[in-house]
């Protein structure tokens, strides 16, 4: 028995990319197609597919070969492209690798979009005031989309994580292929129907051909004809269907369309309990001035009424009987006090005090007071007036003394002693 000879994947794989590289046709071709799945990646390679009626065929054009590209590329256009196909020997797929890309047209899904896009704008179903306002509490959600998938999942979650209680009636859509417009439209008549608040329609993210049910006029007019709120929610935030053009709200993704339709239960509630502390501060503030108010209301009746006031004037005439009662008494001790000093200052200029202090008053016979020898003389008669008397002497004889001699003043002193 002959063993076969067994390869690796690497070889195999090494092998095909060698006959691609033989091949004269496959190593300068030039491909016509729709772009789709166009991605520009951080490194500044673009990935993308080119398609037609009957095929996909996968490339890339690499940083260094988009000096030569001349416009943004982007899903929905047609374009040739020139370059080469080869093997990507990690995956062991072939794909074509472009050095060049030239515009061939605007591309058959494009063109379609944007003539279906026109006569509808045309119809004025995109007119805002056709536009109905979502319920701003939403107890009853509609949803049209595929069961399966990851935008049911988000919208399902973000609403009852909103609002734990609110009920949610899927209609499970097909949302891509084949009759997939046709599924869209009857969910939406369906739900229509089901006395539901608002209804979201869309689907996740994908290329413009996944995405293509949304832009079909049965779908749009469906969503016209609906007499519930549509929010349209199709694909990632840059992609833009003409379902979006038409619903009554457009949402980024299928999360975001949750969020905008149902209502923050637990935001309400805390709201609610903010008002309510808040109007209990605001009638505890309200509550304590009309307090003040009557206190000050109170307050000026009782100082206002009549038995007040007489209660007040009596007072005040207490006070003034007892001002005046002092006054007079203080000005009577003042005038005592000037009395006792006048009497004093009289004492002191009186002649009997003068004599009781060892003093005699002098006068002639004739009763003038002698104050100098000059008015006496000799064997004429005198009257002494002292303290207890008088006395009656003759004059025998007149000296006349300087008194500022120290002698005669100590002489006179001893008399007097």
């Amino acid at each position: 028995m002959v063993m076969q000879k067994v390869y690796s994947v690497a070889q195999i794989n090494q092998y095909i990319k060698n006959m691609f590289a033989q091949d004269f046709l496959l190593n300068r071709v030039s491909v016509r197609g729709e772009v789709s799945n166009c991605k520009y990646h951080r490194s500044g390679h673009i990935y993308f597919s080119l398609k037609d009626v009957s095929g996909t065929i996968a490339c890339v054009m690499f940083a260094r070969a988009r000096m030569g590209l001349a416009f943004q590329l982007s899903d929905g256009q047609q374009v040739v492209v020139d370059g080469s196909v080869s093997v990507y020997e990690r995956d062991g797929k072939y794909q074509l690798y472009a050095s060049r890309i030239r515009q061939d047209g605007a591309g058959v899904l494009y063109e379609r979009f944007l003539a279906l896009k026109q006569s509808l704008e045309e119809m004025g179903m995109f007119a805002p005031e056709y536009k109905k306002p979502i319920p701003k509490y939403v107890r009853k959600l509609g949803v049209v989309t595929a069961s399966t998938g990851a935008a049911v999942r988000d919208i399902i979650t973000v609403s009852r994580r909103r609002n734990p209680g609110i009920q949610i009636i899927l209609y499970p859509a097909q949302v891509q292929g084949e009759g997939a417009a046709e599924s869209v439209a009857e969910g939406l008549r369906v739900l229509d129907g089901q006395n539901v608040d608002v209804i979201i329609v869309g689907r996740g993210g994908g290329s413009i051909e996944d995405l293509w049910a949304f832009n079909e006029e049965i779908v749009a007019r469906a969503i016209f004809a609906c007499e519930t709120p549509v929010i349209s929610a199709v694909g990632h935030e840059t992609d833009t269907t003409i379902a979006d053009f038409v619903a009554d709200l457009r949402a980024p993704t299928p999360s975001a369309a949750a969020e905008l339709a149902v209502a923050d239960v637990g935001a309400l509630w805390q709201q609610l309990l903010d008002a309510q502390a808040g109007f209990g501060r605001l009638l505890r503030q309200r509550v304590g001035e009309q307090r003040g108010r009557a206190e000050s209301l109170r307050l000026r009746l009782h100082y206002a009424s009549p038995k007040q006031k007489a209660r007040d004037q009596r007072q005040r005439a207490a006070e003034l009987d007892t001002q005046l009662r002092r006054g007079i008494q203080d000005s009577l001790q003042d005038r005592k006090r000037r009395m006792a000093l006048a009497i004093e200052r009289l004492r002191g200029l009186s002649p009997l005090e003068k004599l009781a202090q060892g003093y005699a008053c002098v006068t002639d016979e004739d009763g003038k007071r002698i104050s100098s020898v000059r008015q006496v003389r000799k064997d004429g008669w005198l009257r002494t007036y002292v303290a207890d008397g008088r006395i009656e002497s003759r004059v025998v004889a007149v000296e006349k003394l300087d008194l500022s001699d120290e002698t005669v003043r100590n002489e006179t002193e001893e008399r007097k002693e």
